[in-house]
């Protein structure tokens, strides 16, 4: 236990973190968030001490619990909830346009987790609270935009089966998607805490508190976490869930967005930490635009000792034999079509006939993108057949992506560099080469991505640029955008009917802060 005044850096798990859940057993801290279309689905963390924090798996790691075939960009795997009782882990969750609400289990958070036992009702946010007479209860939303709302009702956890009809028991503050709903019991009253106003500049996280688990709440009349309607380099706050630690202490964890001047973030919602205090009356109170979420926060004491810290920095030399836990795939990878062991030291990369703004099976594997300038680079062999290709592709969505690639046209191999923005794609340029061994680098700053190549890995040739702002989720065209940017290395057969002939050897990828 340390009792000096302890500083910390925001958000503590930066990139594509968002929607966060935390869990506390013993003197260990678990925390998982969404994953959207990406697998393995919902990446969960441990921490000692809430501020550092190491990825120890994903909850949803085959196919048996998460299908992702077929499915859009920010369908899949919504805002997941963390709860441990009596020894074992649940988490809780919507798989979007798949099978709807489900938990798995586990006594060991790192894994394996069980097969989906499937739950009844609700739309989406589905959390589970554990009562001190043994009763538990799903608290869900349901409903859309103004008519959002929470239901609860009580289940078997050992089936999933309901044992009560569901109820209405919140509707929020008024205003639209009232969301994330989490039910505790603290000083034996009952809270239930929502965000509120959609998850942008309205964003904000309320709370209501009654005697009785189904209500009525009495509602908070002030948002408890909001930075709306005030100039602050965070904004968008709201999703959050609430611990204790072995102090005493109370936390919260939460999404936030870094937006740059002009009104974006290519990285997507992350993944916030912020002390709570209880005012006179009872209520816990986090950050009501008082400018007490920073990216450089002070606390008196933290629960405990760190662990190694989650960073996406440095180089990966794929020597391990084992795929690192920070790499996620788009959608489930097919069989066979990525290996560390075909060619020792390199990630071997199958193209499927998918190209990447498909939704078919596409060969892409990728990790988040957690500072706005930065630079990824990777070292390719391939010698591609006639519209074979593979490459480095910064990824928002199907609709906005950017790839500098190494293909074969017409019997020559080319390295080419294509932008698409808002489901449009252009071949920025194209230039033959007499290789197949190829650098990639692709830099990102504030306000682009600019996309090059090497023949030696020295000397670099600048094929395009794109706008940052068409990669960040604001940009969106008919259906709101969920996630961050990933960077990632893919390979194609580029819709030839069948997959890639020729297997793309990917030498190592580095990521570098500039």
């Amino acid at each position: 236990m340390t009792n000096l005044t302890v500083t910390y850096s925001n958000p503590v798990l930066p990139g594509f973190y968002p929607d966060p859940s935390i869990a506390r057993a013993g003197d260990d801290y678990y925390l998982i968030c969404s994953s959207f279309e990406y697998f393995p689905g919902v990446p969960i963390f441990h921490s000692r001490d809430l501020i550092h924090w190491e990825q120890i798996g994903h909850v949803l790691d085959r196919v048996s619990q998460l299908d992702l075939a077929g499915r859009k960009s920010s369908d899949g795997i919504y805002a997941p909830t963390l709860r441990y009782h009596d020894g074992t882990f649940y988490m809780i969750t919507t798989d979007v346009r798949g099978i709807g609400n489900f938990y798995v289990t586990a006594t060991d958070p790192a894994g394996p987790w069980s097969n989906p036992i499937l739950v009844p009702y609700g739309g989406i946010d589905p959390s589970l609270f554990f009562d001190d007479d043994g009763k538990v209860y799903v608290t869900a939303q349901q409903g859309a935009d103004y008519d959002s709302h929470a239901i609860q009702y009580e289940i078997d956890i050992a089936t999933g089966k309901p044992l009560s009809e569901p109820v209405v028991i919140w509707k929020g503050d008024g205003g639209p998607w009232t969301e994330g709903p989490h039910l505790y019991k603290i000083n034996g009253m009952y809270y239930i805490m929502t965000a509120s106003g959609g998850t942008a500049k309205d964003h904000r996280e309320i709370i209501g508190r009654s005697s009785n688990p189904y209500g009525p709440f009495e509602l908070y009349e002030q948002p408890i976490l909001t930075h709306r309607g005030i100039e602050h380099p965070i904004q968008y706050l709201g999703h959050a869930d609430l611990v204790e630690d072995g102090n005493g202490d109370w936390w919260a964890v939460f999404l936030g967005v870094r937006l740059v001047d002009s009104g974006y973030s290519v990285l997507g919602r992350e993944t916030f930490l912020a002390p709570v205090t209880w005012n006179e009356a009872g209520w816990p109170m986090i950050d009501n635009n008082a400018g007490t979420v920073d990216l450089n926060m002070s606390v008196t004491r933290v629960p405990g000792q760190p662990v190694a810290a989650v960073t996406l920095d440095g180089k990966d030399d794929f020597e391990s034999g084992e795929l690192g836990l920070a790499w996620t795939f788009l959608r489930n990878p097919a069989e066979g079509c990525w290996s560390l062991k075909e060619r020792a030291g390199w990630l071997t990369l199958h193209g499927q006939d998918a190209g990447l703004s498909d939704l078919g099976g596409t060969t892409f594997v990728g990790r988040r993108q957690q500072h706005v300038r930065a630079s990824f680079s990777t070292c390719l062999e391939f010698a591609p057949q006639e519209g074979e290709e593979a490459g480095l592709c910064a990824r928002r969505d199907e609709d906005a992506h950017y790839e500098i690639s190494l293909k074969r046209i017409n019997g020559r191999n080319i390295v080419a560099a294509q932008l698409t923005i808002r489901g449009e794609t252009q071949t920025a340029s194209e230039t033959p080469i007499d290789a197949d061994r190829v650098w990639f680098l692709i830099e990102a700053d504030v306000t682009e991505y600019k996309l090059f190549y090497s023949l030696d890995g020295q000397n670099w040739n600048r094929l395009a640029a794109g706008p940052a702002r068409a990669l960040s989720p604001e940009d969106f065209v008919n259906k709101m955008c969920f996630t961050g940017v990933v960077i990632g290395l893919y390979a194609s057969g580029n819709g030839n009917g069948k997959p890639s002939s020729s297997p793309a050897y990917f030498d190592w990828f580095e990521t570098r802060m500039r």
